[in-house]
């Protein structure tokens, strides 16, 4: 008998490596924080993010606020994928259901989304949120607010999320509350948000502008598919 194990555990289970998904399960990052964050040099680390894009684990996106710059995520749902079927080559009992959303009985810590014009993805993922966890302070707000963006409410009204609160708003009028996590979705804002009282979990996503994108309604119902995925995951960390 001669079983070759899956090749998931050989790719997670190398310590730098796992380091990195680590990392990149609660932020995107740039390689030379994740270089700061497990203590390896920017080259061993560029080495082993080659390892986990090419088998779709990692993804890179270019800045949109410096193109010199990349962001590394993680593709959470695609390691579950992975690890489930590396449980179930041992044995079948051992592939992994996914979880139920958690219950979120309490009203948890206050969640901030941030983006530039507060007009498109920082306002959906609000009303993500708003519905998945309806006793959770969740709030958002822009850098340089402008109105909400027409194919904005339309991709939430498509989806059934209450667009009937929602207006933009400029990140200072959070600038005195306590929040317990503040999750940037552009990368400029990243750049200038503020420091806020509580010391709350800082979570980047770099999510491209989907009024930037040129294929209308698709770019935001492709934005929209994105935060909810995102959004599952953040729950489940915020509710371990």
């Amino acid at each position: 008998m001669d079983e070759v194990p899956p090749e998931f555990l050989g790719l997670a289970g190398h310590p730098v490596r796992w380091r990195l998904l680590t990392a990149l399960a609660r932020s995107d990052r740039q390689v030379h924080e994740l270089s700061d964050l497990v203590g390896e040099p920017q080259n061993l680390v560029s080495y082993h993010l080659a390892r986990l894009r090419t088998a779709g684990l990692v993804s890179v996106r270019r800045s949109a606020a410096d193109g010199r710059v990349v962001f590394y995520a993680l593709d959470l749902a695609r390691c579950g994928e992975l690890l489930s079927a590396a449980g179930a080559a041992l044995h079948p009992a051992l592939a992994l259901v996914p979880p139920p959303p958690p219950p979120g009985d309490g009203p948890g810590d206050a969640v901030l989304f941030l983006c530039t014009g507060n007009s498109a993805r920082s306002q959906i993922a609000e009303a993500l949120l708003r519905r998945a966890r309806p006793r959770l302070a969740v709030f958002s707000a822009g850098s340089h607010p402008k109105p909400l963006h027409p194919q904005a409410v339309r991709v939430m009204s498509e989806r059934g999320l209450d667009t009937s609160g929602l207006r933009s708003k400029h990140l200072d009028e959070f600038a005195g509350r306590r929040l317990g996590h503040v999750v940037t979705l552009c990368d400029k804002v990243r750049l200038v948000a503020p420091d806020f009282p509580g010391d709350p979990e800082r979570v980047h996503w770099s999510i491209p502008d989907p009024a930037g994108a040129g294929d209308g309604a698709a770019a935001f119902a492709r934005t929209a598919d994105e935060l909810s995925v995102r959004i599952h995951y953040l729950l489940h960390r915020m509710e371990a």
